[in-house]
Parts: structure tokens; C-alpha cells; sequence
């Protein structure tokens, strides 16, 4: 009972957008290894979705989360999952701090522009010795006058080549607790539209969502006012933990579109003839695809039932991470079956259903990998010590 009828149309006004400005163009982008992110950020910042739960006053729609989720979900349904994941990113990802925790002049100067679709974002938290593990990051930033100077690297950050501007979580001061010294910083890596000085960028090809440019992002000595800084200095751990929330649910509502692949995989099982009869009357595929749909509506339940408690401000930690793990594993287990149920053209590189395939796959690695997922509700439910 979670959506409205305001939620559904929502839902239908990106479908119609999908269907109209991505999914035409996706086999391009996916051979590209890019989509051209500042044309169609601005298409949707135009019509207002790329700042649903943001403040009106810098051109957001002032809307609960519930709506975020709703709008993920619908762009779950795009046929190259990289697009909606870098959108993702733009909306739920790199912009949740900024927009709870940034100065007034920051959000004017970033935030806005983000949700117009004028300015494309990443969020940089990853790095290439420490990516579930947050708190052992090395990019560090040293307080030089009214300046940081930032030092460090990036990895596997979304949008990296094409961002004008990154949400850094790096070192703000020396020892103590490791979740006591960070900070977030909002860093131009654009400037009158050319690299900013100190930043080199190379991007990563992956095993999927190749249609999202993914970058390794190098900071030398790189200086940033620290009115860029987002809220208190050394605050950046636990603001990055709250962002990470709605991270972890904007991804799982994406997952939850693979029922698409088990409608159109029981469609081509319908017409595929094998032995004299459709292979769709074989009871063990029937009882699969229907088990898989069992799973994907549990789901489901779960997602709706951590968003509102996210929105009634109870503690969603637990949650979020189980409707993360249960996301990936059963995403890529929907695509595995659809893909063996239809055979060698499953197989084929250009059957939608492998592109699904390796998409999926991040699913269980970005964002926290399962293990961690494991880890977290494991501590929530008191299993282990705290501090372990």
C-alpha cells in the first residue's frame, strides 16, 4: 500500500520518458561504453526527475523518499541498466548530503544545477585499497588557510568521466577514530570546461553496465575552498552512512523490474517449440519462473516496508542491507534462469537478457558487497562484537 496514485503517475511519466529517450539509443550507448549524460540530465532535470525529494526552493519537488523509490523503480525498467544506475547516482547517491547537510551557497552553487540536469555529479567514496571498508580511505585533505588540499585517488566511480563536480569523503585530520576524521567535500573536477588543475581521470571498462562511463579519478595537491566542505568537519563518515541508506534502497527498487524478465522469458518459452510442444508446458520451468516471482514479490515487501520506515524516521540500517543483498543475489538469479530457459539465443550477446545478465552482477559487489551486507545486519542483530 505504499504507492499512490500520485506515485503511479510518476512511475509512468518516466516509463513514457524510457521509452521515448533511452531505450531507442541504448544499443548505442552500450557499444560507446558512454551515454551522453549532460543531454539527457537535462531532459530529465527539465521535466523534474532528477530532484524528486530535493527542496523546492532549488528547483526540487519537496517530495518523501517514497516518490525517490518509485522513480527508481520505473527506471529499473530500462533496457541498459548503467543509464539508471548513473541516474541513480545523480539523484540518490552524490546529492543526499548536500542537500540535508550543505550551506545554503553550496546547494545554490551545486545542488541546483544537479537537479536542472545542468551539472552531471559522482559520489567518491571507493578507493583501490578500500572499497566495502569505508573507514580505512586514504584520500586525504589538509587544511591550507581557507583552502583543502586534497591528495588521494578514487576508484570505480559512476559518471567519472563526464561529472563536473564530485561528493568526496576523504581524511580531514590525522589519528583517532577512523569515523571521526572525514569529511565530505564538494570538488569541481570541471572548470570553465576544462579539467580541473590536479585531477587526472582514466576510465575502466567493466563486465557490465557498459553504457555507465566508470572512472579511477587521481587528486594531486589538488586545493578547494573549504566552504566546499558539507556541514561539520569531520562528520563525513556518519553523513555518508545516512546517503548510503537511500543508496542501498534506490538500488534494491531497480531490481525489482526483473519480473519484465520472467514475463518476456515465459512469452518466448510460449512459442519456442521443443519435443512437439511449447517448452513453457515443461513443469519444472513453470514452477521456477514461479518461484522466482514468489522471491522478487518478497522483495518487494521488504523495499516498501524500509522506505516507510525511512520516511517515519526509524532506524533502517538492517533493512536497507537486507533489501541490498536480497537485490543482487536474486536479480542475477532471475537473469541466470531466464538466460538458461532460453538457451543458446539467451546466450546471444545481443539478447537483451545477457545484457541483463551482466548487469545484474554489480548488483552483489558495488555499494557494499554481500559479505558486507552480511556483516552489518549480523551486528544489528547483536551477533557480534560491536567493535569487531
Amino acid at each position: 500500500m505504499l504507492y499512490t496514485s500520485e506515485h503511479h503517475a510518476l512511475m509512468q511519466s518516466i516509463r513514457r520518458f524510457i521509452a521515448s529517450e533511452i531505450d531507442p539509443f541504448v544499443d548505442e550507448w552500450e557499444a560507446a561504453e558512454i551515454f551522453p549524460a549532460h543531454d539527457l540530465f537535462r531532459k530529465m532535470g527539465g521535466l523534474g526527475f532528477l530532484g524528486i525529494t530535493k527542496p523546492e526552493a532549488y528547483g526540487g519537488l519537496g517530495l518523501d523518499f517514497s516518490y525517490a523509490l518509485a522513480a527508481a523503480e520505473a527506471m529499473g525498467y530500462a533496457r541498459a541498466q548503467g543509464v539508471a544506475m548513473a541516474i541513480g547516482v545523480q539523484s540518490n547517491m552524490a546529492t543526499p548530503a548536500l542537500a540535508a547537510f550543505g550551506s545554503d551557497d553550496l546547494k545554490r552553487e551545486f545542488l541546483a544545477p544537479a537537479i536542472a540536469g545542468e551539472m552531471v555529479a559522482a559520489i567518491g567514496v571507493s578507493e583501490q585499497g578500500a572499497g566495502s571498508d569505508v573507514a580505512s580511505l586514504k584520500t586525504r585533505a589538509r587544511r591550507d588557510g581557507d583552502d583543502y588540499v586534497i591528495s588521494g585517488s578514487k576508484m570505480w566511480i559512476t559518471n567519472g568521466t563526464q561529472a563536473d563536480w564530485i561528493c568526496l569523503l576523504c581524511n580531514t585530520s590525522e589519528g583517532g577514530s577512523a569515523h571521526k576524521n572525514k569529511s565530505l567535500i564538494i570538488v569541481p573536477l570541471m572548470q570553465d570546461g576544462k579539467r580541473t588543475r590536479g585531477i587526472e581521470v582514466q576510465k575502466i571498462r567493466k563486465f557490465g553496465m557498459w553504457s555507465s562511463d566508470t572512472a579511477q579519478i587521481f587528486f594531486d595537491e589538488v586545493r578547494v575552498p573549504v566552504r566546499h566542505r558539507i556541514g561539520e568537519e569531520g562528520m563525513g563518515f556518519i553523513y555518508q552512512m545516512k546517503q548510503f541508506q537511500e543508496e542501498r534502497l534506490d538500488g534494491a527498487a531497480r531490481r525489482l523490474s526483473a519480473m519484465a524478465w520472467i514475463q518476456e522469458t515465459a512469452d518466448y518459452l510460449r512459442q519456442r517449440q521443443a519435443f512437439g510442444r511449447p517448452l513453457l508446458d515443461n513443469q519444472f520451468i513453470q514452477y521456477k519462473l514461479a518461484e522466482l516471482k514468489t522471491e522478487l514479490e518478497a522483495l518487494r515487501a521488504l523495499v516498501y516496508v524500509a522506505t516507510q520506515t525511512y520516511i517515519e524516521g526509524g532506524d533502517v540500517v538492517e533493512l536497507a542491507s537486507m533489501a541490498k543483498l536480497k537485490a543482487g543475489r536474486l536479480s542475477r538469479e532471475i537473469a541466470d534462469w531466464c538466460m538458461q530457459f532460453q538457451g543458446g539465443m539467451g546466450y546471444t550477446w545481443d539478447n537483451p537478457v545477457s545484457r541483463a545478465y551482466r548487469d545484474y552482477r554489480l548488483g552483489s559487489i558495488g555499494g557494499g558487497a554481500d559479505e558486507v551486507m552480511l556483516m552489518v545486519i549480523a551486528r544489528q542483530m547483536g551477533l557480534m562484537n560491536m567493535n569487531a
